[in-house]
């Protein structure tokens, strides 16, 4: 194994939260393309099965970004269980109602409650913050480490799901990724000893992560990015069809995974220099660059060759989005912040699929790649124009974890006191400010992470490389 994967898993435990994290995650390839196998397969509807898959997706956009704030306020193991075991119980409901033949109207009832499903990967994440907090670099492998669990997921997810409900009976798919929820989250949540410290109710604002215009910039873009995926999928399988090649689809779109796999263990292992924001916008602009090949796909070799290379791009880009969630919100909204971005992505899929299969019937299966090509240019453009919101420093109140998202204080605005932790003034003492690692007397003022001055009582910006 590299060094630096080496180093991140010396951690006590972190082995184990990893691989519990990689059993969670499973179900989230495996949930929706299975419900579309099993209705499919039980009633021939395709359009109620695309209308269930999407209905769970908004689902998970709306509900998970609202558990994942609890889990910043009540700690992983509170939070966790219960929201997995009422989306385990809707996912049963609608495995019972679609075998019994029950109303369409079950199906999407039992659908809509299967989103209080838990973000994992922010959970993950969010415990590789915490055990990494003061190395970048090994908290860089880390969230490299994750985007390849992510992408093996998406690799082996989907052909165990369709090929359980196709082999076995229709529901198997769906009902295996239940069982791996569950199994998955009750082995994370016992690991309490890497579990994140929630926060005190004096470090929460009260207002969502989503207040930040870094985070807000970040979510727009994944929108656009998930729209990407989303249409890939659904115009490769399209492509493939219309070759007499359907089947392949599945190989093809394994290529695309294995080379977003390939690319975030190479980045893992590599010492970034340089502000994160750059290399995000960097990668952003590559990611909508690689949609142009697509547009001239004419065999599936080629095809899998344009996926491939389109496919370096996206997990260096996700491993420099969480470096950036993480520098834009406060520690109490941590996994919140990091599942907003899950929810954008989300939304985009289900906006992706829905554009790509509308293109696709009105002008076939190559215009289906006009819909990512478009999608990664308005990425690109909202890139362009929010990286400097990006660029900025994240300003941060160290005494109660809130932030400006780089706005600074008010100067009329009275400055807090002094909490019992800042000791007062002695002759010749230095304090050290948490995470910053930057000394100052006080009385004096100290210099900013720019070089400016700052003074003292005021909030240290966080950086953001």
């Amino acid at each position: 194994m590299p060094s630096p994967y080496r180093e991140i898993f010396t951690a006590p435990g972190a082995w184990r939260f990893s691989a519990a994290g990689l059993l969670s995650r499973m179900p989230l390839s495996m949930t929706g393309i299975g419900v579309v196998t099993m209705v499919s397969q039980l009633t021939g509807r395709y359009r109620l099965a695309g209308a269930l898959s999407a209905t769970m997706a908004v689902s998970v956009a709306v509900l998970g970004p609202q558990v994942s704030r609890l889990v910043d306020r009540h700690g992983q193991r509170r939070t966790l269980r219960p929201a997995t075991l009422i989306s385990a119980a809707a996912l049963a409901g609608l495995l019972v109602c679609a075998q019994q033949r029950a109303p369409d109207w079950t199906l999407f009832v039992f659908a809509a409650c299967v989103g209080s499903v838990p973000s994992v990967g922010a959970m993950v994440r969010a415990r590789w913050a915490a055990l990494h907090r003061d190395a970048p670099g090994l908290l860089h492998a880390a969230y490299s480490w994750e985007s390849v669990v992510d992408e093996v997921c998406f690799i082996i997810g989907p052909i165990v799901s369709i090929g359980l409900s196709t082999s076995w009976f229709p529901e198997a798919g769906p009902l295996v990724a239940g069982v791996f929820l569950v199994g998955g989250v009750v082995w994370l949540s016992a690991q309490r000893a890497t579990e994140p410290v929630p926060h005190p109710p004096g470090e929460h604002t009260g207002r969502s992560a989503l207040r930040s215009t870094g985070l807000q910039v970040l979510v727009v873009t994944f929108v656009a990015t998930g729209t990407i995926f989303g249409a890939i999928d659904v115009a490769t399988v399209a492509f493939a069809d219309g070759l007499g090649h359907k089947s392949s689809a599945s190989l093809v779109l394994a290529v695309y995974a294995l080379g977003s796999c390939l690319a975030g263990a190479a980045f893992g292992m590599v010492r970034m220099s340089g502000p994160v924001a750059r290399r995000w916008l960097g990668g952003v602009i590559a990611m909508a660059v690689s949609m142009i090949p697509l547009q001239l796909a004419g065999n599936l070799p080629f095809l899998a060759a344009a996926l491939f290379v389109a496919g370096l791009t996206v997990a260096p880009t996700m491993v420099s989005t969480m470096g950036l969630v993480e520098a834009h919100v406060p520690r109490s909204a941590l996994t919140e912040g990091m599942t907003w971005t899950s929810t954008g992505l989300a939304v985009g899929v289900a906006l992706g699929s829905s554009a790509a299969g509308w293109v696709v019937d009105a002008a076939g299966a190559r215009a289906g790649y006009a819909v990512p090509g478009v999608a990664g240019a308005v990425a690109a453009v909202v890139a362009v124009l929010g990286h400097r919101r990006l660029s900025r420093p994240a300003t941060v109140s160290w005494r109660k974890g809130r932030e400006a998202d780089g706005v600074p204080r008010n100067p009329h605005e009275p400055h807090e006191q002094h909490e019992q932790h800042e000791q007062p003034a002695h002759h010749g003492q230095y304090e050290q400010h948490e995470q910053h690692g930057s000394y100052g007397q006080h009385g004096q003022e100290r210099p900013g992470p720019d070089g400016g001055e700052g003074q003292e009582g005021q909030e240290v910006p966080r950086p953001l490389a």
